[in-house]
């Protein structure tokens, strides 16, 4: 197997183990452990808790091994630790944080792209809006393509904000809307209000309309927000598990 292959692997298996709980705060790994378990180099093993090291869910100790953080510590904005957490056994409540933080933004860089985007974003914005209309009345068969139009629109959005805070967030919200999708926490198919919305912020982004791309987002995101489950009770799974 490619080293890179094996490295991607076991990362994921330790980043869910750490993100999920199953490996909580004070565990203690060792690249002897690692090594044994997955069958893989020591040089594998120590770059794989590089990268963990990098992402704040382990530190190194020299006299102990490598310790777990607890979420204090973890670059929760990174898009591989927000999939990690979204296939973990607290996804709604990781869910319900991110949906709070594209609520207090992606309104704002809608209007914001309003007032800065180019001729040509304001173009694809529009075009983007008109496919996912016809893609979301087509049915579940056009999910994956659906999936990416919605992406690239949000992407466009944020970088396109004149805030280039809003914009070091678009990884972000890609990573949240895959990641909705492939817990099955995204409905089969399109609400018919949710296409609405989006056409109504391609249209005000296209028209210089910040106040309407404005409300049109948060209209949007206000959708997901209502249509998240109740969070199970205290030791149990969440309902999509």
């Amino acid at each position: 197997m490619p080293a890179a292959v094996l490295h991607s692997t076991v990362l994921d298996v330790i980043g869910r183990r750490v993100t999920g709980g199953e490996l909580p705060a004070g565990t203690v790994l060792t690249l002897q452990a690692l090594g044994a378990e997955f069958d893989v180099s020591r040089t594998v093993a120590r770059e794989v808790m590089r990268m963990l090291e990098g992402l704040g869910l382990v530190r190194s100790s020299r006299r102990v091994g490598l310790v777990v953080l607890g979420p204090e510590h973890w670059n929760v904005l990174d898009p591989r630790v927000i999939a990690w957490r979204l296939q973990g056994p607290g996804r709604v409540a990781q869910l319900r944080s991110l949906t709070e933080l594209r609520h207090a933004v992606e309104p704002l860089a809608a209007a914001g792209a309003a007032r800065h985007a180019s001729p040509e974003v304001r173009a694809e914005i529009l075009d983007l809006a008109r496919r996912m209309r016809a893609l979301g009345e087509a049915g579940e068969a056009q999910e994956d393509e659906f999936l990416a139009l919605d992406i690239r629109m949000h992407q466009l959005l944020l970088r396109s904000s004149g805030n280039e805070l809003f914009g070091a967030l678009a990884d972000v919200v890609a990573a949240v809307l895959s990641g909705r999708t492939s817990v099955g926490l995204m409905p089969a198919s399109p609400v018919p209000s949710a296409l609405d919305g989006h056409e109504a912020v391609a249209r005000a982004v296209a028209l210089g309309d910040a106040g309407a791309a404005q409300r049109a987002m948060a209209g949007i995101v206000g959708e997901v927000q209502s249509a998240l489950p109740d969070e199970p009770p205290a030791g149990r799974a969440d309902a999509a598990s």
